[in-house]
């Protein structure tokens, strides 16, 4: 199978057939380039994608991750930024394997087809050229010999002639031999050229058109075979980093096995448990007895007097709702007292830590100016040890510092931890009181927000000292102004607030925020100027005002 014996008569066709040839390898170089730059976009968008979900540092977000469920979605993040690595060496390879050395190709395969069809094209013109020869040759071969047939019956007609003159029969005779004379050259020059024509198109049918036509035909068939090679390197590249891609999906699958709901639970104790005891059994008190009613152990009983009503929580309390908060005006206290035991044991407990790495970091340092010291005074030509005794000095005391400070929050962990409930046999629940310590005990004392029955829990060293006065209370709503309003919010579900300080929502009605949730699961809200109280933070849609004097943006 030869295209220069089968295809000798198609050179316009070969020719179309070749150009065609090129454009379909132009345009599969230009689907691979497309393909990389897919690549590339997708990589991309893969890294945005991670770049955005992953924790900001020094946020709230942070702390979440210390649960193995957003543990398990910060190692999918991560596996999906090396995952858009591995299509961003797809797209390196497929541009240098594939796109560039094609693109190489088609220059050098563009040149060896204009070589082969300008030398095809010499031959054509070559053997038309003969051609045009033999063709001349001919006319005049066929001129000459009309000629002579003219001059001879010319001739002969004045031979036949009796008027002719002699003269006259013998110039005819003459002109008729000139005229067969050339005939006859032209019969010779035309045989000549002529079997030099059969002899030129023998050479170009069988010996230069075959040569030219298997060298294009050789051609061709180079280049599909370089198109087959570049769609194997195709695969091949995608085919080698399925590996690492697979791997990637492995660590997916393996942090979501990693997964541990017990653990998470037992994280949301620990960053919830308040250490306080379930409230006690309220004692019943018996009005029947003409006898003067003491003040209730576990319950809000306003002991001023007859004519003075209760608080009413419900309505207006011009600022405060006593008993879901003791507010702390200013920086939070440096022994974490505005905590719940629990949470406040865990501060301190953290706090201790840092300091012990610090205590550990200015030793290192100490004995590290301690050896270059020793250095210096074996070789004191490599320094002053005199030169480091005031950063010796300055070190030690850091760490006395640090020592004392760490001794001071080891002092509040010992006392909290003294106070928690696994030895704290006389902590109760109050329903509504504060604390009746003394003023120095109340400072170090965890004050906060409690669970949804709206109780609060306090340590109280004896119960004897329980006199909680209404008018104390009054007194100091009545020095606040009504807080104001930092955001809106929507109820997502009805609340019924049946106990003192909550307030009643219905679904989808809208409400100001004037407080929101410090961690406790409660949010205060306002009604109108005459009701204020709080509800679950789950049970609303808080739309805080970043403008508003006193609200936080969560970034």
């Amino acid at each position: 199978m030869s295209w220069g014996t089968e295809l000798w008569d198609q050179f316009d066709n070969l020719e179309k057939h070749t150009q065609w040839g090129i454009d379909i390898l132009e345009k599969y170089i230009k689907f691979v380039k497309e393909r990389t730059e897919i690549e590339l976009s997708y990589a991309k968008q893969l890294r945005n994608l991670s770049k955005k979900y992953q924790p900001k540092k020094n946020s709230k977000e942070e702390e979440e991750y210390r649960y193995t469920a957003c543990k398990a979605f910060l190692s999918t993040l991560n596996e999906m930024n090396d995952y858009a690595g591995q299509h961003e060496v797809i797209s390196e390879n497929m541009t240098s394997q594939i796109t560039v050395e094609l693109t190489r190709y088609v220059q050098d395969l563009k040149q060896e087809r204009k070589s082969h069809f300008h030398e095809g094209r010499k031959a054509q013109q070559h053997i038309e050229t003969c051609w045009k020869q033999l063709e001349s040759s001919k006319r005049r071969f066929e001129r000459d010999c009309k000629e002579a047939d003219r001059a001879q019956q010319y001739f002969e007609k004045m031979d036949a002639d009796i008027n002719v003159t002699k003269a006259d029969v013998e110039k005819a005779r003459q002109q008729a031999q000139t005229r067969h004379q050339m005939a006859e050259d032209s019969k010779a020059d035309y045989s000549l050229i002529l079997q030099k024509f059969n002899q030129e198109q023998r050479e170009y049918y069988y010996t230069h058109i075959p040569t030219i036509f298997q060298k294009i035909q050789e051609m061709e068939e180079r280049r599909i075979v370089r198109v087959g090679e570049s769609m194997k390197t195709y695969a091949e590249v995608d085919r080698q980093v399925i590996p690492i891609i697979g791997k990637c999906l492995d660590e997916i699958v393996k942090a979501a096995k990693s997964i541990d709901q017990k653990n998470d639970s037992q994280l949301v104790i620990e960053a919830y448990k308040s250490g306080f005891e379930p409230p006690g059994d309220i004692e019943f008190e018996d009005y029947t007895q003409p006898m003067k009613r003491t003040v209730s152990d576990n319950s809000l009983s306003n002991s001023r007097g007859e004519g003075k009503p209760e608080l009413k929580f419900g309505g207006k309390s011009k600022g405060k709702l006593w008993p879901f908060i003791k507010k702390n005006k200013g920086a939070a206290p440096e022994d974490f007292s505005n905590l719940p035991p629990e949470q406040r044991r865990k501060k301190l407990q953290q706090k201790v830590d840092e300091l012990n790495k610090d205590i550990q970091k200015e030793m290192d340092q100490r004995d590290a100016i301690t050896k270059m010291k020793d250095v210096y005074l074996k070789n004191p030509q490599m320094g002053d040890p005199a030169s480091l005794d005031h950063k010796l000095t300055e070190v030690s005391q850091n760490i006395e510092k640090l020592r004392l400070e760490a001794q001071k929050f080891e002092a509040w962990l010992a006392e909290v931890e003294g106070r928690l409930p696994a030895r704290s046999d006389q902590a109760r629940r109050q329903s509504g009181m504060y604390d009746t310590q003394s003023p120095a005990t109340v400072n170090n004392c965890a004050q906060d927000r409690e669970s949804p029955d709206g109780s609060y829990t306090e340590e109280q060293s004896q119960e004897s000292e329980v006199k909680v006065l209404a008018t104390d209370f009054d007194d100091e709503f009545d020095d606040e102004e009504p807080l104001p309003a930092i955001g809106t919010c929507k109820a997502l579900y009805t609340f019924e607030g049946q106990n003192e300080g909550t307030i009643s929502v219905v679904e989808g009605e809208t409400l100001y925020v004037i407080e929101e949730d410090k961690g406790d699961g409660w949010t205060r809200i306002r009604r109108s100027e005459d009701e204020e109280g709080y509800v679950p933070t789950s049970y609303v849609e808080v739309y805080l005002d970043k403008n508003a004097k006193g609200a936080k943006t969560y970034i």
